[in-house]
C-alpha cells in the first residue's frame, strides 16, 4: 500500500471511530436529559411497593404529593418552606434551620436520580443521620425508594404518577335520597380526655344536595372548619370537601351499601377515600385514607 493511500484509509477510520463516539456521548447525554425532564412535575402518591410490607402499613416512601422542578443545572425540590436545589454535577446545598444543617447533594447514574440529606448538628457539623432518595421515572411512573439511615432505619418504595394520568374509579348509581341517613348533627371527641370534639352537620336531602359544615374545637379554640357537600350528578353522587374554605375537592361515590357509603378520589393527595357508615345502634363511623392500604383515620360521632 502506498503510503498516501494508508494516510488516507487512517484517517478515515479515526474520523468514523471519532464519529461513533461522538453519537454515544450523545446519546448518553440524551438519555440522561430525558431521564430527568421526566421527573418534572406534580407527583401524587399511588401504591406501596415495599416488598414485605404489610398492606394495612402501606404509606407513602414520601409525602403524598412532592412536586420537582427540572432546570439546565438542578433538579428543584418545591417544598412548602421554600425550594431547595440539588445541583445536578454533585456540589452540595446547605440548609440550616433551627440549631441543625441538611446538606444535599446528588446527580444521575444508571437511570435514576439519587440524591443524599446528610443531617449535621450546626454547631461542629457533626452527622447525625442520612437519609437517601432515589427516584426512577418508569412506564408505569415514579419509583421512589428512600432509605433512612440509624437511628431510624428505615426502606421504602412507593408508586407516583401525575394526577391525570391516575385512573378515576367507576361511579356507584345511587340518588341524592339514598344518604339522607346521613342528615343531622354528629358530634364526637378524641384526644386525652375528649379534649378535641369535631362535630358535623348535615342538611335532608333537598334540590338534589345535602350541605354541611365541619368543625373541630380543641381546648375551647376551633383550630378547623370545613364545607361539605354531597350533590347529585347524572352519573351519581360526588362528596365535594372544602377544608378552611380552600378550592373544592370531589369525591366520587363508589360504594353504597345501605347505611356505608364510600367516596373516592385517588388523583388527590390525602385523603383518597373518605368513608360513612350508620350503625344499627345510631353511631356514625367516617374515615379516612388513601385509595390502596394503610391505616384509615377513623372519626366516631354520636346524633346530638
Amino acid at each position: 500500500m502506498h503510503m498516501h493511500s494508508w494516510i488516507t484509509t487512517t484517517l478515515a477510520i479515526l474520523a468514523i471511530c471519532g464519529a461513533a463516539s461522538a453519537t454515544l456521548t450523545t446519546g448518553a447525554r440524551s438519555t440522561k436529559a430525558d431521564g430527568l425532564r421526566a421527573l418534572d412535575g406534580e407527583w401524587v402518591y399511588v401504591e406501596d411497593r415495599t416488598e414485605g410490607r404489610p398492606i394495612e402499613e402501606h404509606q407513602p416512601s414520601m409525602s403524598s404529593k412532592v412536586v420537582f422542578r427540572v432546570e439546565d443545572d438542578a433538579l428543584v425540590l418545591m417544598r412548602r418552606d421554600g425550594p431547595i436545589r440539588i445541583a445536578l454535577d454533585g456540589s452540595p446545598t446547605d440548609v440550616t434551620r433551627q440549631g441543625s444543617i441538611a446538606r444535599y447533594h446528588g446527580g444521575w447514574k444508571d437511570g435514576a436520580f439519587t440524591y443524599e440529606i446528610e443531617l449535621m448538628r450546626a454547631s461542629d457539623q457533626s452527622r447525625t443521620g442520612l437519609i437517601r432518595t432515589v427516584l426512577r421515572p418508569t412506564p408505569e411512573g415514579l419509583l421512589a425508594r428512600v432509605s433512612v439511615a440509624p437511628p431510624t432505619a428505615l426502606d421504602s418504595t412507593a408508586l407516583y404518577r401525575h394526577a391525570p394520568d391516575i385512573a378515576l374509579p367507576a361511579p356507584a348509581k345511587a340518588a341524592i335520597e339514598d344518604v339522607a341517613w346521613l342528615s343531622g348533627a354528629w358530634v364526637g371527641t378524641k384526644g386525652a380526655e375528649g379534649a378535641t370534639s369535631i362535630e358535623e352537620r348535615w342538611t335532608q336531602p333537598l334540590g338534589g344536595a345535602m350541605l354541611a359544615v365541619s368543625r373541630t374545637v380543641s381546648r375551647g379554640k376551633m383550630v378547623a372548619f370545613e364545607y361539605l357537600r354531597i350533590i347529585e350528578r347524572e352519573a351519581g353522587l360526588i362528596y365535594v370537601a372544602q377544608p378552611g374554605g380552600a378550592p373544592p375537592t370531589e369525591f366520587v361515590l363508589t360504594e353504597l351499601d345501605g347505611t356505608r357509603a364510600v367516596f373516592e378520589n385517588p388523583r388527590h393527595d390525602f385523603p383518597q377515600r373518605i368513608e360513612y357508615e350508620l350503625a344499627a345502634e345510631g353511631a356514625l363511623a367516617a374515615s379516612i385514607g388513601y385509595a390502596k392500604g394503610g391505616r384509615p383515620r377513623r372519626f366516631d360521632f354520636k346524633s346530638e
